[in-house]
């Protein structure tokens, strides 16, 4: 059964206010896949990444440990540990994913900083000052702790005179495009997701890539940013065919993200039906979102295939 859901919304929004994020990740650890790009500190255009990707392997290990605790008589003290929690980070306690898991998910920003230089754009990066937007806490509607973070955020951005970011994921586009200047005044950054950088360029692929690959619409790119064709026309372009599932563009359906942190069961089995959606197109499937990727990869328990959509793009753009 799950924890009492009061409790673990009341954890994640406390860890927000205290400690900057949802599930706080050492920095040293949130920024290892800037290591050898020699990207420049701060400036008017960054990519950013909302420490999405970098969260997924901690968020894996904590939906793990929920379930175990939920089949166990520690579930009541519940209440108990968010107040511990105040005091210590007992997340950190929870999740320790291995140097390998890390570093699979830190190959995706990596991917996009080749990708933009490939096609010529010029961008720093807030290296420490990259803060998680805030995604969940607004999912569950903890929304005095993402006001006051939301208003961290764009403290960072001008304390560094950022005036354009490119974002890596869709939560982290939506937060700072369409949530944000909702609970901020004054707030005028420009947002754009790489995706929509790169097929407003002239990049030309270097490599012909060849395949048939299920299209995973992200619900918030699709929805909420109209961020549907431009991801189609990139893989498109690089020589993939593109198998569109039933309930695609707008009319996806979820991979069971977010609620996975509350009920990771009915999260499972919302994945699962997308998956055989998806396995009834091509044996393979693309995403472009660090949870969409998750959760639909432990669904399929290896019948299909999935790759982020940076995968594809950097071997035939930026090989």
């Amino acid at each position: 059964m799950p924890l009492p859901t009061g409790d673990v919304i009341g954890i994640l929004a406390d860890n927000l206010r205290l400690r900057k994020s949802v599930l706080p990740v050492p920095r040293k650890v949130a920024i290892k896949w800037t290591e050898g790009l020699d990207l420049p500190h701060g400036g008017e255009t960054v990519l950013y990444t909302g420490m999405m990707y970098q969260l997924v392997p901690y968020i894996e290990g904590l939906v793990k440990v929920e379930r175990r605790l939920g089949d166990s008589w520690l579930a009541k003290w519940t209440g108990l540990g968010r107040r511990v929690n105040r005091l210590i980070n007992i997340s950190a306690f929870m999740a320790h994913p291995s140097a390998k898991e890390r570093a699979f998910y830190d190959q995706v920003p990596i991917n996009v900083t080749h990708l933009l230089r490939q096609a010529g754009v010029e961008f720093g990066c807030l290296y420490e000052d990259d803060l998680y937007t805030g995604a969940l806490a607004y999912d569950l509607g903890a929304d005095e702790a993402l006001q006051e973070h939301a208003k961290r955020v764009h403290a960072v951005f001008r304390k560094h005179g950022v005036k354009n970011v490119i974002t890596i994921d869709p939560h982290t586009t939506n937060m700072l495009r369409s949530v944000y200047p909702g609970v901020l005044e004054g707030y005028d950054v420009q947002i754009r997701s790489y995706l929509e950088v790169l097929a407003e360029s002239d990049l030309i692929p270097k490599v012909e890539l060849a395949g048939e690959v299920a299209f995973h619409d992200s619900c918030v790119f699709a929805r909420s940013e109209n961020v549907v064709r431009e991801p189609r026309e990139l893989l498109e372009k690089a020589g993939m065919t593109i198998m569109e599932p039933e309930n695609a563009g707008k009319f996806t359906w979820c991979c069971g993200g977010p609620v996975e942190s509350l009920y990771p069961e009915k999260a499972a089995a919302n994945a699962r039906k997308r998956v055989a959606q998806l396995r009834e197109a091509a044996p393979d499937g693309v995403t472009m979102c660090p949870m969409c990727f998750v959760n639909l990869s432990g669904a399929a328990d290896g019948d299909m295939r999935f790759q982020d959509i940076s995968h594809y793009l950097r071997q035939a753009y930026a090989p």
